[in-house]
């Protein structure tokens, strides 16, 4: 997760992380990714039932009632040993979360845990009413999915009416006093509707985006030639820095983060050399506080069967299961061979990934994006737009 607005618009200094001693439990929820204790955020799919049809799904989901779930009474034990390891946020994901009957109760109950409580949703789902019991539930955030504007949206989503839906989500939302953000996953079939995203931002006055790029699993394992190719791939994420300080300078202070592609920290900070920008020395020093990519460190998932996974897309390797043994021992257990190559990865490397001179700010990327091209855990990930010359000299 790589915050353009905070690094580039200069909303945080590296001081702002060591007041609260870079303690993940002690952090606001914008400077999490530069904590040092790396606690992970668990992204619970707490149901796999899902009302839309979207072409990107990791988790296959239909509007089918799936059997194997959690119960309301495994969910409380597994949220238990949340608690007990210190995990800072329990993201509700699916699926779509809002089916899931008990959800309020468990974002209660998770709050009462001293768990920060967000979900992800495709806003289909969220009335007045419902906002007002999400607030009244204690929820930190709610992150809405549109993946461009109305017509492309609908055609994602495989549901006509998804777009204008969610936007009454998130005016819901807004309205119940949740903060509310968008999640957009970034292809060649919606990169166009990027600057109609930044438009509906300021206009709705929504105060947070994340752009995903896509990561080849689930569903998305067949839209590989749909990605953005590398020189795409360095525009986008230009226009997305340039779209945010345009924002930035008209007083529309929205925060905007990319994910899924450490390569864009480093394109960032040396963007700022070639630009001579004051704030460079301290954009590096907050890319090494963030760390690179966290799969099996600072993220983690945990499906609707009690599945403990390295992060939400690594679905095809499960290093455990809260319904035999709590979270923080299965995420601890020095003898999961998984998880002790990614938290020392380095080593492992190949190509690209393993000669280049930013493995500090960038933690090799994305190592299930390189499994489901390469076929190889450790290979270069395919999607990094830097080039030979940049991954090469090492500038600061």
């Amino acid at each position: 997760m790589i915050g353009i607005s905070k690094l580039y618009c200069g909303t945080v200094e590296p001081s702002d992380a060591i007041r609260y001693g870079r303690d993940s439990k002690q952090l606001p929820s914008h400077l999490l990714q530069f904590s040092a204790d790396k606690k992970p955020v668990v992204v619970w799919n707490c149901t796999r039932r899902c009302n839309l049809r979207c072409v990107h799904c990791y988790s296959h989901s239909q509007d089918l009632q799936y059997s194997g779930e959690m119960s309301n009474e495994e969910a409380k034990r597994f949220i238990d040993g949340l608690g007990d390891f210190g995990v800072p946020v329990l993201l509700f994901s699916g699926g779509e979360p809002l089916l899931r009957r008990d959800l309020f109760e468990l974002i209660t109950y998770t709050r009462n845990k001293g768990i920060r409580a967000v979900i992800s949703t495709n806003g289909t789902l969220i009335s007045e009413e419902t906002a007002a019991r999400l607030a009244d539930a204690g929820l930190s955030y709610v992150g809405v999915s549109l993946d461009g504007l109305k017509a492309v949206h609908d055609r994602f989503r495989g549901v006509a009416g998804s777009f204008e839906k969610a936007l009454e989500g998130i005016r819901a939302s807004r309205k119940a006093g949740v903060k509310v953000g968008l999640r957009f996953t970034i292809n060649k079939d919606n990169v166009d509707d990027i600057p109609g995203i930044f438009r509906l931002l300021e206009t709705e006055s929504i105060p947070r985006i994340c752009f995903y790029h896509l990561v080849y699993t689930g569903r998305a394992a067949e839209l590989v030639d749909r990605d953005l190719d590398r020189k795409k791939a360095r525009e986008t994420v230009d226009l997305i820095i340039n779209a945010t300080a345009d924002l930035h300078k008209r007083g529309f202070a929205a925060e905007v983060l990319t994910v899924d592609n450490h390569a864009d920290g480093v394109h960032l900070y040396l963007r700022l050399l070639r630009e001579k920008s004051p704030r460079a020395a301290q954009v590096l020093e907050l890319l090494k506080m963030n760390g690179g990519n966290s799969s099996g460190v600072g993220i983690s998932s945990v499906s609707w069967d009690g599945s403990v996974y390295p992060d939400q897309f690594w679905r095809h390797y499960a290093v455990g299961n809260v319904r035999e043994r709590p979270f923080g021992e299965i995420w601890s257990d020095p003898g999961e061979p998984l998880l002790a190559k990614l938290r020392d990865r380095k080593a492992f490397l190949k190509g690209r990934c393993g000669r280049c001179v930013w493995r500090d700010i960038c933690n090799g990327n994305f190592r299930v994006r390189a499994e489901a091209v390469y076929n190889d855990v450790w290979a270069e990930d395919p999607a990094c737009y830097l080039t030979e010359e940049e991954i090469s000299t090492r500038v600061e």
